[in-house]
């Protein structure tokens, strides 16, 4: 996984999105409409925490469920595609660099374009989950 890692990152993708992919291109029909119940969905590491993909198939974005309890927000993660963040549970502390620092709590949201650094830690120890939906990534 760690060097899933350093391969996510270096194509400014995340090792969630390189799993998603595989599993997308083995899928041999497209339907119009996705249903992925409670017990499904594609997991995996997702910047500090666990996403879980909630579409499946080639999709034009990817929402996911994302979960964390990191107090550290670690490295600043960087990528072609908008993201739109919205706090279900806990708060939240997104740091997009120049861009400044916001503190969001259950109901809250956040959009930011492609190409902003961004990072992201919880305020204590009862973390926070939180609604993510990125635009899918063209070379994946």
């Amino acid at each position: 996984m760690v060097s899933l890692e350093k391969i996510a990152r270096a194509l400014g993708s995340s090792q969630l999105e390189l799993m998603a992919a595989a599993e997308d291109e083995a899928e041999s029909t497209e339907s119009p409409t996705v249903l992925v119940r409670a017990d499904e969905g594609t997991r995996g590491p997702y910047g500090g925490g666990t996403g879980r993909l909630l579409v499946h198939g080639r999709r034009k974005f990817h929402p996911m469920e994302f979960t964390g309890d990191n107090l550290d927000a670690g490295e600043y993660f960087v990528h072609a595609e908008d993201e739109f963040v919205h706090v279900v549970a806990g708060t939240v502390v997104i740091d997009l660099a120049e861009h400044g620092t916001s503190t969001l709590r259950e109901g809250d949201s956040l959009y930011y374009v492609g190409g902003t650094p961004h990072r992201w830690s919880a305020i204590d120890a009862d973390g926070y989950r939180l609604f993510v939906v990125k635009e899918k990534p063209v070379r994946l």
